[in-house]
C-alpha cells in the first residue's frame, strides 16, 4: 500500500508540541468554516470522514491530527504495543505521528487534580490521603503513534470484523441493536410504504411512547437498506428532540456523515454520499466542532451495539 504523508505538518519540537497540536485542530476547522460553500471543503470533510471510519474509537481530535500527518494511516499503535502485541517493529527513519493520550492517575474526590496539583491548587480537601483516591482522567498529553505502514514483521490476524464489500449480515446486526440504542425499528415492504420517495424516516411511536421509531422501506440491496437504517439510527440518537426545522436541515448532514463512516467500517461503497456543507454557512466554529464531536461519538456508538450483537 501506498502511503502519503503531509511533510508541512510534522509536531517534531517537544516545547511547542502541545500548542502545535491544538492550533492544527483549530486551524483546520476555521478553513473548514471559512469554506463550506467551496466543494473543496466538502473534499477535505470526506477525507476526515475516511479516517473517522478507521479509526472509529478514536476522538474528532485525533482523528483531525491523522489527517494532517498520515492521511493514509489504517491501523496505529504505540512504539512497545507494535512489538509487544504483535510482533512487529518501527522501521528506520520514520516519525512518530501525534495525537492526544489521557492521562489517568489518582485524583482528589473534590477539586478532581493529580495529586501533585492538588497540592499547588487552592483545594482544602484533606478527608482521605491521596494514596486511597479513586483513578480517573485528569488531562491529556501528546503521545507518539506509528502506522502499520512505518513497520515491519508479523502479519496482523485476520480480524471478523473485516468488511467483504457487501452488507453481510449487516440488516440482521442492525435490527438487533435496536433495542440497545433505544430505538424500534420497522422494515416496510415496498407496497406497503406511505412515505412518498424517502427510504426511511425517524418519528415518535406514539403519544404515550416517546421511544424513536425508525421506518424503513424495503428493498433488494441489503447495502443500501443498511446505509438507510445507520442514517436513521442516526438521526433517532442526534436529533430526535431537535424541533427546529433550520437546525434539523443542518443536522442532515451529520446524519449522512454517520452513516458513511459506519458503512465504510463494515465495507459498504459508500462513495456516493455527498456532504453539502453549505449548510453551515455561517456557523460558529465551536458549533462546527461539536457536529464533529457528535459525528465521531454516535458512529463509535451504533459500531459498538453492533459488533455487540455481531
Amino acid at each position: 500500500m501506498s502511503t502519503t504523508r503531509d511533510s508541512s505538518v510534522s509536531f517534531d519540537q517537544t516545547d511547542t508540541r502541545s500548542d502545535e497540536m491544538n492550533s492544527t485542530i483549530e486551524q483546520w476547522i476555521d478553513d473548514l468554516v471559512a469554506g463550506v460553500d467551496d466543494a473543496q471543503a466538502s473534499a477535505e470533510f470526506q477525507e476526515w470522514l475516511d479516517i473517522q471510519s478507521r479509526f472509529h474509537d478514536y476522538s474528532y481530535r485525533n482523528t483531525l491530527l491523522i489527517k494532517r500527518q498520515y492521511p493514509d494511516a489504517t491501523k496505529v499503535a504505540g512504539y512497545r504495543t507494535w512489538q509487544e502485541d504483535f510482533d512487529r517493529h518501527v522501521q528506520e527513519g520514520e516519525s512518530a505521528i501525534w495525537i492526544w493520550a489521557p492521562i489517568i492517575t489518582t485524583q482528589c474526590p473534590e477539586c478532581g487534580n493529580s495529586p501533585s496539583y492538588h497540592e499547588d491548587s487552592d483545594c482544602e480537601y484533606d478527608e482521605t490521603p491521596p494514596e486511597d483516591w479513586s483513578e480517573g482522567l485528569v488531562g491529556f498529553k501528546p503521545a507518539p503513534v506509528f502506522d502499520i505502514s512505518q513497520t515491519e514483521g508479523e502479519p496482523l490476524p485476520d480480524l471478523d470484523t473485516e468488511a467483504t464489500g457487501d452488507a453481510g449480515d449487516l440488516v440482521a446486526w442492525l435490527t438487533g441493536a435496536a433495542d440497545e440504542l433505544g430505538v424500534t425499528v420497522r422494515i416496510v415492504p415496498q407496497a406497503e410504504w406511505t412515505h412518498g420517495e424517502a427510504k426511511g424516516i425517524c418519528e415518535q411511536l406514539s403519544l404515550v411512547d416517546v421511544q424513536p421509531l425508525v421506518e424503513v422501506r424495503d428493498r433488494e440491496s441489503d447495502a443500501d437498506l443498511a446505509r438507510t437504517l445507520i442514517h436513521e439510527f442516526a438521526h433517532a440518537l442526534l436529533h430526535f428532540d431537535v424541533e427546529d426545522d433550520t437546525e434539523r436541515s443542518k443536522r442532515e448532514v451529520e446524519a449522512e456523515a454517520v452513516a458513511y463512516v459506519v458503512g465504510r467500517y463494515y465495507g459498504l461503497d459508500t462513495s456516493g454520499s455527498a456532504f453539502y456543507l453549505a449548510a453551515w454557512e455561517s456557523e460558529d466554529p465551536e458549533i462546527v466542532r461539536e457536529r464533529l464531536a457528535r459525528i465521531s461519538t454516535t458512529a463509535e456508538e451504533i459500531i459498538d451495539a453492533l459488533d455487540s450483537v455481531a
